[in-house]
């Protein structure tokens, strides 16, 4: 994030939702009661299936919903030493500052 920000010189502002809360992601939960419907009682054997299902659900009042399978591989456990953290330019909100941060581009 922070090269990000240094190289389009952005201000990211990011708010995770807190662990055990994607429930009330208001995206997410609209949607997937059409997902399952549309994908009710079909045998979701293989990402393919399930991509196609949710890609194919539509609403009365036109919503359509768009997926795509993400095939990257992503290195897991990867750890940032406290000397990495020191040298984003990262300023954490006063709430919850665990979730809620805005990195800021690097000065040159």
């Amino acid at each position: 994030m922070q090269k990000l920000s240094g190289e389009f010189n952005l201000t990211i502002t990011v708010c995770h939702y807190p662990p055990g809360t994607s429930k009330w992601n208001k995206i997410e939960h609209r949607m997937f009661s059409f997902i399952s419907m549309n994908w009710k009682g079909e045998p979701l054997i293989n990402y393919e299936t399930v991509v196609n299902m949710i890609s194919t659900t539509t609403t009365r009042s036109g919503l359509k919903i768009k997926a795509q399978l993400d095939k990257n591989k992503y290195e897991t456990g990867i750890k940032v030493s406290d000397r990495e953290m020191k040298g984003l330019k990262i300023e954490h909100h006063q709430l919850h500052p665990k979730w809620n941060y805005t990195i800021f581009p690097q000065e040159s």
